[in-house]
């Protein structure tokens, strides 16, 4: 019984540990007049629409998806033990660089396409607050300009852009919100997909119809459709599996 105790001990810091360590995340956000600000003004919206589905905060988890021709991001979100995600809003893109296709080096202005998630929050962006998204991820660093990729792909405020995602400093106030609390639910990763557009199964033919000669294009979309039919199929998010040759294995 003894013994028992004292496995248990260890198991039981662990926890405690784990849960303090979600909380001073949203402490130490608040420590910053701009989060402060945002827990003030979209705080209140961001609880009513949570609300509305169902999700209990303290279970938050939370997945964004990104579509570059409709100039859109939808956040869906569920209880963490929920299997099926449901949509929760959608921001405006209010402007965006570049082409169609996938970021392949630092200065060509494009936004990321793929799949990724928030690795960083920054409280004092230039463009208000920002989320960092992890670009270059596995696939990028094979299939990009090796010596410069390009880096700092960011959701921010303001209406301004050289290959980030902004949507003004209202609606970034209330999605860095729900970044937060996600975060502090527990959720350590937060999926964002980055599409070229709506991949259905019209828009996919013509897409790829179109760019039939540029592979680094056609193989990206291909792997981006996999998971955008599984998620729309399913609600749940795609397993993602990084390939030595850049392409991913979408389940």
């Amino acid at each position: 019984m003894r013994s028992v105790k004292l496995f248990l001990l260890p198991v039981f810091i662990l926890l405690l540990s784990s849960a303090f360590a979600q909380s001073d995340f949203k402490n130490a956000q608040l420590k910053y007049p701009r989060v402060r600000k945002a827990y003030q003004e979209a705080g209140p919206n961001v609880t009513d629409l949570i609300t509305a589905k169902n999700i209990d905060s303290k279970k938050l988890r939370i997945y964004l998806r990104a579509f570059k021709t409709e100039k859109k991001i939808e956040l869906w979100g569920k209880n963490a033990e929920d299997k099926r995600y449901k949509l929760i809003t959608t921001y405006k893109v209010c402007r965006t660089s570049g082409e169609l296709g996938p970021k392949r080096r630092q200065g060509d202005y494009q936004i990321p396409e793929g799949y990724y998630h928030i690795d960083r929050f920054n409280p004092y962006s230039s463009y208000h607050l920002s989320l960092g998204i992890n670009y270059p991820n596995r696939s990028d660093k094979i299939l990009s300009d090796k010596n410069r990729p390009g880096d700092n792909i960011f959701i921010h405020g303001a209406c301004v852009t050289i290959g980030c995602l902004p949507i003004t400093d209202e609606y970034i106030r209330e999605l860095y919100v729900f970044c937060v609390e996600a975060r502090n639910a527990g959720q350590k990763t937060i999926p964002v997909t980055i599409f070229p557009t709506e991949l259905t199964d019209e828009k996919f033919k013509k897409l790829t119809a179109r760019y039939s000669n540029d592979s680094d294009k056609t193989n990206i979309w291909t792997d981006l459709k996999k998971g955008y039919d599984i998620f729309n199929r399913e609600k749940r998010l795609p397993s993602i599996g990084f390939l030595k040759n850049g392409r991913h294995l979408v389940r």
